[in-house]
């Protein structure tokens, strides 16, 4: 059995899948956890025979060296731990960072994960989390570069945090209305609004470079953000681990 695990800064998401190629509903088993609940994996995962891990980390060394001493203890037998890194070429997508290096872990398996569920497709890849990533990405699996903006929560929180008199709103209680008439909407209206903007910018940008453009979103926004975007768009969920799956096929192979 192989697990996929994904840490992003507040979650830990992970599924267990048999070796065979990615395909929607194939998954064994899958679910999240808190940072914090960490501990709560070993008995979602105990019992399942898991025979190799590939990992996406981009909370630090402090949560990887938890995730990793419970994984350990896991089992009677251990099972290698591979850390995905981002590198100039996997899985048929192209990394045109200037140090391949530093792309996100998380942001090249997005983008891999993307790529498989839709190839020869000109692609923007919006993954909104507690940071908001925009990637474009060429029909033949280029990344072209992509932006990163606070995420939609983080937008609000930071405004009440840092503004006097500013109230703070949660991002899934209120409507969007983007001329509002009372403080709470207007700061959830503007925040979508850069969210929007910034993903229908990238989106006609790419365009420009090579005809149509297919968008997708993932992460714990995305939900609240697609309403309101003006450019079709598609929500996948657990895109990091879609593309995990797929390089542990490709790698396997």
């Amino acid at each position: 059995m192989l697990l996929l695990i994904d840490v992003g800064n507040t979650m830990v998401k992970w599924a267990l899948v048999d070796a065979a190629p990615y395909v929607p509903g194939s998954w064994q088993a899958s679910g999240s956890a808190a940072h914090q609940d960490i501990e709560q994996l070993r008995d979602a995962l105990r019992g399942h025979g898991i025979t190799r891990a590939i990992l996406s980390n981009v909370a630090g060394k402090a949560v990887r060296d938890r995730l990793q001493h419970e994984l350990h203890s896991l089992q009677p037998t251990p099972f290698p731990l591979e850390w995905f890194a981002s590198v100039s070429e996997q899985a048929g997508v192209r990394n045109s960072y200037r140090n391949p290096a530093q792309l996100g872990c998380d942001r090249f398996a997005a983008m891999i994960g993307a790529h498989a569920l839709f190839p020869e497709q000109a692609l923007i890849v919006a993954t909104c989390g507690t940071a908001t990533t925009v990637d474009a990405l060429t029909a033949d699996g280029l990344f072209v570069g992509g932006m990163i903006l606070p995420g939609l929560g983080l937008m609000a929180s930071s405004l009440a945090r840092n503004t006097a008199h500013l109230p703070q709103v949660a991002q899934d209680s209120l409507s969007f209305n983007p001329f509002a008439l009372n403080t709470s909407d207007a700061i959830m209206g503007g925040c979508i609004a850069a969210q929007t903007g910034a993903i229908e910018h990238a989106a006609t940008l790419h365009a420009k470079r090579g005809g149509q453009v297919r968008c997708i979103l993932s992460g714990g926004a995305a939900a609240a953000i697609a309403p309101h975007l003006s450019v079709s768009n598609q929500i996948v969920d657990n895109l990091v681990l879609i593309g995990l799956h797929t390089v542990a096929m490709t790698s396997s192979n």
